[in-house]
């Protein structure tokens, strides 16, 4: 299978420039191992993954060792296996001045991150990779971030070919695993059969110390059923027929291995009344379709659930966008005591872009009046819009446009 540019290449190298240590997270199987080995080519760095139980045994017992054993630059892979690394990677730091001596892999776990933190601040660069976006996959790659103003959505519009609902849900349905691009419908199928019960079951028993894979399992379809709406921690618990609390950490643990994306909720002083509640996603659609049994793209397209999975594309395509790109930026959603929501609010640079996201190609331009909610904040609000499956930008008002999803 040729090698498929990643977005997050260009921040990786930028930031291998300046840190002693980088850290990719990830889920399993999103490509962080192929992407550092694809950057690696034509140097010389050794490359260990302690996914091997005699190489892991070695990190674990012996640091000193086994950084003679592999010395630096190096890439290792799945890094949270063997935390006791750190302190040695830490040393090694401090007694070099060059740049980009470690490469490492592994999920956000919560006890690793705190470690890696805690023992390596001021030397480590954390850079999250997900599955493949659809702009990866199309092989587009925009020259300039945009403010979601007409003029910058317009200049990406002539990148990109006319938005397309067929294209959308092809890579809505099949998911951005990179091993799934060109696997038929029963290979797909046994791809992630085989990815929940090897993967994900056994991180969940490591990460996590879970013992009951079957309740466990139960839960994951229940989050999947629960997709682009507020967690429901009683209705998790009684799906899997576990406690609130379990529910709660279960959730901590997807979180952590990658597998689900929680957006938080808006909150400001200066609006009261607002939810604590964050909202669910799946970091990758083609799992969370497979896991609620959607067999084929065009019962997905037509189902009842399908504007929850385009709002989970949209919300996930802008999270990427934000972790690869050169501005940081808070991703959130409103939603107050009144029942009144906006959708997803990306806040950057002291002002707020309110979006809508929207399945039709001609949705009610009235959506935006929603936006004035945001009024009278510290923030100032910009430009936002309603992201839909229009085919081209139009301008609804001075601040706001329909925005094909195809530009995100």
């Amino acid at each position: 299978m040729n090698y498929i540019k990643r977005a997050l290449e260009r921040k990786f190298l930028h930031m291998n420039d300046f840190f002693k240590v980088i850290l990719v997270t990830g889920a399993r199987q999103v490509g962080k191992t192929t992407m550092l080995k694809h950057l690696a080519e034509g140097e010389k760095r050794t490359y260990v993954t302690l996914d091997d139980f005699m190489t892991r045994e070695l990190a674990v017992h012996d640091p000193v060792l086994f950084f003679q054993t592999y010395k630096p630059p190096i890439i290792i892979d799945e890094i949270q296996k063997a935390p006791q690394l750190f302190e040695q990677i830490k040393i090694i730091c401090d007694q070099s001045e060059q740049t980009g001596l470690f490469w490492l892999t592994g999920s956000q776990q919560y006890e690793m991150m705190q470690g890696i933190r805690e023992t390596l601040a001021g030397r480590v660069c954390i850079l999250q990779l997900y599955s493949l976006s659809q702009s990866e996959v199309s092989g587009r790659e925009f020259s300039e971030e945009t403010d979601f103003s007409l003029q910058s959505l317009q200049a990406r519009q002539e990148q990109v070919e006319a938005n397309d609902i067929q294209n959308v849900f092809t890579h809505i349905f099949r998911g951005g695993m990179p091993q799934v691009l060109r696997a038929d419908a029963e290979q797909r199928q046994a791809y992630y059969q085989s990815y929940v019960d090897t993967y994900l079951m056994r991180d969940v028993t490591e990460a996590g110390g879970i013992a009951d894979t079957v309740r466990f399992r139960r839960f994951l379809n229940g989050c999947a059923a629960l997709v682009s709406q507020q967690v429901n921690y009683k209705n998790l618990a009684e799906i899997a027929e576990i406690s609130q609390p379990t529910a709660k950490e279960w959730l901590k643990i997807l979180q952590g291995l990658g597998v689900i994306y929680l957006l938080q909720p808006f909150s400001s002083n200066a609006i009261k009344r607002l939810t604590k509640t964050p909202k669910l996603y799946f970091c990758d659609t083609g799992l969370c379709a497979w896991l609620s049994m959607w067999l084929t793209k065009e019962t997905l397209m037509a189902g009842a659930v399908s504007g929850h999975f385009f709002e989970n594309h949209v919300v996930m395509e802008l999270v990427r966008h934000y972790a690869y790109g050169k501005d940081m930026a808070a991703l959130s959603y409103y939603r107050d005591a009144n029942g009144k929501e906006i959708d997803v609010l990306v806040e950057e640079n002291h002002r707020i872009h309110p979006f809508e996201i929207k399945k039709a190609a001609a949705p009610d331009r009235r959506e935006v009046k929603k936006f004035s909610l945001l009024d009278g904040g510290t923030l100032q609000r910009g430009c936002g819009g309603i992201i839909c499956m229009c085919e081209r930008v139009i301008p609804i008002d001075s601040e706001n446009c329909f925005i094909p999803c195809n530009l995100i």
